[in-house]
């Protein structure tokens, strides 16, 4: 994590990543896989992109779905000066400097720096597999 290494790479677009949840999740934007679905939202997407076709929910998610298209990243650390689409990948990203890591398991005691790789990571210990091959 230190040395900036992002030896996951995304055969589609290549892509890097430092770690292969990271590029798992990113896929999804090749796949179109939709794996998460709420039971109380209808599936409407009415904002959809003009160079890919992605619908969304919201205008504000069109926009910063956008980006990824246009590589504008507004948000900048004051560190490296390297740039993020949006304000909560940058805060994760400083955590580099920080050292913090605020997600704790329960279980063995094991910090990460995001939520979803606690999650990913609490899988150990219950056993659940929630991605058939």
């Amino acid at each position: 994590m230190h040395t900036g290494e992002r030896p996951h790479e995304c055969g589609e677009c290549g892509k890097s990543f430092r770690f292969s949840s990271h590029l798992i999740i990113h896929q999804r934007i090749h796949t179109n896989e939709r794996p998460y679905q709420c039971g109380e939202c209808t599936n409407e997407r009415p904002y959809q992109c003009g160079e890919c076709g992605k619908g969304v929910r919201r205008s504000s998610s069109l926009k910063l779905h956008q980006m990824i298209h246009t590589g504008v990243r507004p948000f900048v650390c004051g560190e490296c000066g390297k740039g993020f689409r949006d304000s909560s990948r940058l805060i994760i990203h400083q955590t580099v400097y920080t050292g913090e890591c605020p997600y704790t398991c329960s279980v063995c005691g094991k910090s990460f720096i995001e939520n979803s790789s606690l999650i990913m990571h609490q899988r150990i210990h219950t056993g659940e597999r929630p991605y058939k091959c």
